[in-house]
């Protein structure tokens, strides 16, 4: 970086008060606009995660061999593909527009002087060789160095993780995405766009990401499992139609029907359903999801990366303890506190954090000295009394002198307050006020600075700076970082669900473990940085060990949760600056605040766009509910394959007709099995949650349910063809007719477990899904369209008969659908 700034000076001179408008004009001309950072994920990524997927490419194959060589109304499970995609592609393309909305409401804007005046400019205008200034609360916008400083002070945190603001002087560096947090300042521009620090270390953050939840991946291995058992049964199913010469017409028709419905076709619009009502629900609590599947994520989470600085801290102080001095009381302190607190003049950060812990009304000041960073003590006159607050080093302490240490060394900022009966004015020879715009310090030097034996003491040059020396110490008061709101209440909420939560800041370990005791993060281990070892072994333990780690960076993070993900921890990352950038990058999950840098918000799966840390535990509890309910649901989908299944292994390569069609299929998949689950996964639930062991639960369930199921209906389809003498329409009629009935049936028997009011509620939705059925079959345009016979009492009684016959043997293998009122075990084959 100092080699980039170096070469551009000469190259960029800066003319006297600033470019000039045409100049600023010829080079940006000559350079190009830079492009704006992305906000959020491309539609081009939206697009290709939600299209280019393995269900999606099964549908299509078969879809076309379909309308190739088949009946086009035996086609109707490519509408499939079309909802799932564009469920997918619009809730992500919502939430890429509102991302997109919040980055215009924070976008920075530059100070620029051109033709020797100051005007506002937008980012993507600022050239190389421009003068800009800064005053506090403006953003660093380039690369560059600064040309003036008047006490100015930069928190560089979002850049190096380290919370303290930083000094700077002319002829010093500044790089984009620091803040100018006290004084002003001006700086020529020397590195813009891609060439500046900031987006060299967030570069590989454009990069596609779209990690799988632990469902999905589960899905994803229960369907790579069926797309075995596809080109299996599909072969025999093959071979037995060669054999039988069965006419092209036919066979595709047949093929179709028993290949996929193998495929649990409607799991991923179901995924895709619940989690856009999961995002649109979060959506309301201010929390964006850029991927749909993120707040299923969260739910999985075994171990929680924070940030500190703007993650468990906000930019403000408090007080943390009060410490009396020997023979003061606490109220004694307290008062004291309040006086000089209210009446300074100069209300800094530290005085707002005492003033909101010790409230007094302000006083008439006789005198007052305010702080700095030479003298390290401000004292306010009141009524003929001094109150002096400063470095515990400067007074004395006598027994409190270890307490300080001990605090300092805990990463807290302490401050002693003292009483005199010595007048301001006196002892510096002038008593007046500064100015109410004077520029003070407000900061102490961090608890790992220097100790005043090992800094150069102005103080030996200027004996005027002492404080005075009948100075007697009233106690001290312990400073820390101001937590943000309900942050202690989360953690405790977390650590109570399981989950690990580790601390990852460029701030001191002391100062990092100071706050995480403070949150209520255990602390098995405080490590520092430089500590992290190569070995990927060391590695992996050094990782697991630490709570917390300080003085970490950007690469240290990655380092440490690629070890997590490694071990086969799922990690989850949150963080808001961009030196968090890589480690969200590598996590599972990525959370960013939307207070954060821009950067960290478009690379992340879940953005607070209140940077509000306590909508975690209903982002989980969500999560939970979506899992819970999914786990439930699948189960239908799973028994429909194990269904199909079965059917190519006994009809399928027997002699006899396919008992359905395809458009039977989607019929009953859509009654007994889309419509329902649809309402069942968006409703509330309680239950286990864990995604381990989905694939052997799912299987306990489906694969006995579905060799009932088939037993069933196939029995009926046999008997009215055969024994019944009942054409082909007629037979697939009663099966179609069983069909729908049976996998009502399990619909009740999914929700037996859950409460007497709710099982009526489903009972009463299978009742209806029943009489849309009836409808089908009763309408004449619709009975056609679906190729099914005119309703007559043998075809209704025969199709009952056959569902009785499944039903009872479900029953008997303990598939029961009496409501229970209570969840049943883990485990058992009607678990939740």
């Amino acid at each position: 970086m100092a080699s980039t700034l170096t070469e551009a000076g000469p190259r960029f001179a800066q003319p006297a008060g600033g470019l000039s408008e045409a100049e600023a004009a010829r080079r940006l001309q000559a350079t190009g606009r830079p492009a704006p950072p992305a906000s959020s994920r491309s539609y081009l990524s939206i697009v290709r995660a939600n299209v280019l997927t393995v269900f999606n490419a099964i549908l299509a194959a078969f879809g076309v061999v379909t309308l190739l060589f088949g009946d086009w109304r035996d086609a109707l499970f490519l509408g499939i593909i079309v909802a799932n995609s564009s469920i997918g592609i619009f809730q992500e393309t919502r939430a890429k527009l509102a991302l997109d909305r919040l980055a215009l409401l924070v976008a920075p804007r530059a100070r620029v002087v051109r033709d020797g005046a100051e005007r506002q400019a937008p980012v993507q205008e600022v050239v190389a060789g421009d003068l800009v200034r800064l005053s506090a609360g403006d953003q660093v916008i380039a690369d560059g160095r600064l040309t003036q400083a008047r006490e100015l002070r930069l928190d560089e945190s979002v850049l190096t993780g380290e919370s303290q603001p930083v000094s700077r002087a002319p002829g010093e560096e500044v790089r984009s995405g620091a803040f100018a947090v006290e004084g002003s300042g001006a700086y020529l521009v020397q590195a813009v766009g891609a060439d500046s620090f900031a987006a060299k270390l967030v570069g590989e953050a454009r990069s596609f990401r779209h990690p799988r939840s632990p469902l999905e991946r589960s899905v994803n291995r229960l369907l790579y499992a069926l797309v075995a058992l596809v080109v299996l049964l599909g072969a025999l199913l093959g071979f037995s139609l060669y054999h039988r010469h069965v006419g092209a017409h036919e066979a595709v028709a047949t093929s179709a029907a028993g290949v996929v419905s193998l495929v649990p076709e409607g799991i991923i619009v179901l995924l895709s359903l619940t989690y856009a009502a999961a995002a649109v629900r979060m959506g309301r609590r201010g929390v964006l999801a850029q991927q749909l599947n993120a707040i299923e994520s969260l739910a999985s989470v075994e171990v929680l990366c924070v940030d500190k600085t703007g993650t468990l801290t906000e930019a403000a102080l408090r007080v943390a303890e009060l410490l009396p001095a020997a023979g003061v009381s606490e109220q004694e302190l307290r008062v004291a506190l309040g006086r000089l607190a209210a009446s300074a003049s100069s209300a800094n950060a530290t005085l707002q954090a005492i003033a909101a812990e010790c409230p007094a009304e302000a006083e008439a000041l006789d005198a007052e000295t305010p702080f700095s960073s030479r003298r390290r003590w401000s004292g306010v006159e009141i009524g003929g009394q001094t109150l002096l607050l400063g470095a515990p080093e400067r007074f004395a302490l006598g027994s409190l002198r270890a307490q300080a240490a001990l605090r300092q060394r805990q990463g807290r900022r302490v401050l002693a307050l003292a009483r005199s009966d010595s007048s301001l004015g006196e002892l510096s020879g002038n008593g007046e006020r500064p100015a109410a715009n004077a520029q003070t310090s407000d900061e102490l030097p961090p608890a790992d600075a220097q100790t005043p034996s090992e800094m150069p003491s102005p103080d030996a040059q200027t004996p005027d700076q002492q404080p005075p020396a009948d100075a007697q110490t009233l106690g001290l008061v312990v400073l820390a970082e101001r937590l943000r709101p309900h942050v202690q209440q989360t953690i405790a909420y977390l650590l109570r669900e399981g989950v690990e939560i580790k601390v990852l800041s460029g701030d001191a370990p002391q100062t990092a473990a100071a706050i995480a005791r403070d949150v209520g993060i255990p602390l098995a281990g405080v490590n520092e940085g430089v500590e992290i070892p190569d070995e990927q072994e060391a590695l992996a333990r050094f990782a697991a060990s630490a709570s917390v780690i300080g003085r970490i960076s950007p690469q240290g993070k990655r380092a440490v949760v690629q070890a997590l993900r490694d071990s086969g921890r799922y990690v989850a990352m949150l963080g808001d600056g961009d030196n968090d950038v890589p480690a969200l990058k590598t996590s599972r999950l990525a959370i960013a605040q939307g207070t954060g840098a821009q950067m960290t918000r478009s690379i992340s799966d879940l953005v607070l766009l209140s940077g509000d840390f306590e909508t975690l535990p209903a982002l989980v509890d969500e999560g939970r509910r979506a899992l819970r309910n999914l786990q439930r649901v699948a189960k239908l989908y799973l028994t429909k394959s194990a269904f199909a299944a079965f059917l190519i292994l006994t009809v399928g390569v027997s002699s006899d007709a396919y008992p359905l069609l395809p458009r039977h299929l989607t019929l009953t998949a859509a009654i007994a099995i889309g419509i329902p689950t649809f309402f069942l996964a968006l409703a509330p639930s309680t239950g286990p949650w864990r995604p381990q062991g989905f694939g052997r639960r799912i299987a306990r369930f489906a694969v006995p349910a579905g060799a009932i199921v088939g037993t069933g209906t196939i029995a009926g389809y046999l008997f009215a063809l055969h024994d019944l003498d009942y054409s082909l329409m007629r037979s697939r009629t009663v099966a179609a007719t069983a069909l729908v009935a049976v996998g009502l049936y399990l619909v009740l028997v999914l929700e037996a477990t859950g409460s007497r009011r709710r099982s009526a509620l489903v009972g009463t939705m299978c009742a209806a899904l029943g009489g849309v059925y009836a409808a089908v079959w009763l309408l004449p345009g619709t009975r056609s369209f679906f190729r099914l016979a005119p309703p007559t009492p043998g075809v209704l009684v025969t199709a009952l008969a056959a569902a009785a016959l499944a039903i009872g043997a479900l029953a008997l293998a303990g598939y029961s659908a009496i409501p229970s009122g209570e969840p049943a075990a883990e485990g058992a084959v009607r678990s939740p």
